[in-house]
């Protein structure tokens, strides 16, 4: 046992120095997401539990295209390890091409579903807050889904720090546009519920600036650069990678479609409800978002090692990352335990609200372990194309026995 613990030693160090810049990449997209909560909740039940039920419905479509984008990473990295750095940009290429079109459509989508808003049962009170929200976070999804095409690239390539640095600076920047835009600062008319998407969008048009400025400038992608271009499409790629990334992003909206209807049946019981909801949820997908980048490691390290036709490695990279992220789940869930009645007044500081959402803290610690060993086993199996059986598992889980 002792020899076998030590064997893998060297996969933890290799994940993790892969997996710490993701997993603040990724937590960086729910410090957005803490700060819009934050600052809303200080504006009343009301514009907080409307800002829930806003992102009830947008999580869909940030969900779909996010792991939508993750389709390319698994050919970028398996064509990286082999050397064969063409094909890198080619299906770069194909990839960014092929996520632009899908996000156009699932805008106008989203955007046509507005209407529908106000046939959802929800409190008269928070649908004006929720749907100006809305719309303008779904304009923001266009530069997310750019950005993130890039971060696939460099990801895939096995450099993760640029996209750490990008979005420290662009969640700061976030946080002080929302005070500007919110509150009403530096000359500018408060704008409330509506500022907090304002700031979101801004600093997502900036983090993809700063993401293209990157890619066109960084000596590491000088080789990629000359293969970039238009005549790369080729419809063979565009078939690989779409087979890859539907069922990448059906799986993930199967999830997402099942805690935003459960999000949109707690609205049924009022705002209260909707805002303890908001409260709790904001914080289990913030630890779900740091163990989701141990897996976005483990889908480089193991497809970078299966490029290579190192099996037994690709093996090991796999499972290091899925005791590490047992291990990042299970502080999460006694953190939840011990500071159920704590978390909820980062939030709001409604007593009724903070109540229910520390019951739901509970909840939230029961399931941390589950979802650390599917995230990591769906990230290995993701680095081998091998996105079937893990999508029939999803609709069997989240469809026929989670929504009954």
């Amino acid at each position: 046992m002792q020899m076998n613990i030590k064997s893998y030693i060297p996969f933890y160090k290799r994940n993790l120095s892969l997996a710490f810049p993701v997993m603040i990449t990724q937590a960086g997209q729910m410090v957005v997401q803490f700060a819009d909560n934050i600052m809303v909740g200080q504006l009343g039940t009301s514009q907080f539990a409307g800002v829930g039920f806003a992102n009830a419905l947008f999580s869909m479509g940030l969900v779909f295209c996010t792991c939508f984008t993750q389709g390319v990473i698994p050919f970028i990295g398996q064509n990286y390890g082999r050397g064969e750095h063409r094909k890198v940009a080619q299906y770069f290429t194909n990839g960014l091409v092929l996520d632009i079109l899908m996000c156009a459509v699932l805008m106008g989508i989203m955007l046509a579903c507005i209407p529908l808003m106000d046939h959802m049962g929800q409190d008269p009170q928070i649908l004006g807050y929720a749907k100006e929200y809305y719309r303008l976070m779904v304009y923001s999804l266009a530069p997310f889904v750019i950005f993130y095409v890039i971060r696939a690239l460099t990801e895939g390539v096995g450099n993760t720090k640029y996209t750490m640095y990008i979005t420290i600076f662009c969640n700061v920047l976030n946080i002080f546009l929302n005070w500007v835009f919110i509150f009403g600062h530096c000359g500018f008319e408060a704008m409330g519920v509506e500022g907090a998407a304002v700031a979101t969008l801004a600093s997502r048009v900036v983090m993809m600036l700063i993401g293209i400025a990157i890619l066109l400038t960084g000596k590491l992608y000088k080789r990629y650069l000359a293969d970039i271009k238009l005549s790369a499409l080729n419809m063979k790629q565009l078939v690989e990678v779409a087979r890859t990334s539907f069922p990448i992003s059906l799986q993930g909206l199967v999830e997402v479609t099942t805690f935003s209807l459960a999000g949109i049946m707690v609205g049924w019981f009022g705002q209260v409800a909707m805002a303890a909801h908001q409260a709790s949820q904001t914080i289990i997908t913030f630890s779900f978002m740091v163990a989701q980048g141990v897996g976005v490691a483990a889908t480089i390290r193991v497809s970078h090692q299966f490029g290579e036709r190192r099996f037994a490695d690709a093996r090991k990279a796999g499972f290091a990352a899925s005791h590490i992220s047992i291990a990042l789940m299970a502080l999460s869930g006694i953190s939840f335990l011990l500071f159920n009645d704590v978390i909820p007044l980062i939030f709001i500081k409604d007593p009724e609200v903070v109540a229910v959402a520390g019951n739901l803290m509970y909840v939230a610690a029961a399931f941390q372990l589950f979802d650390a060993v599917q995230l990591s086993a769906l990230a290995s199996l993701r680095a081998l194309a091998d996105v079937k059986w893990p999508l029939i598992l999803s609709i069997i889980s989240y469809y026929l026995i989670c929504i009954p």
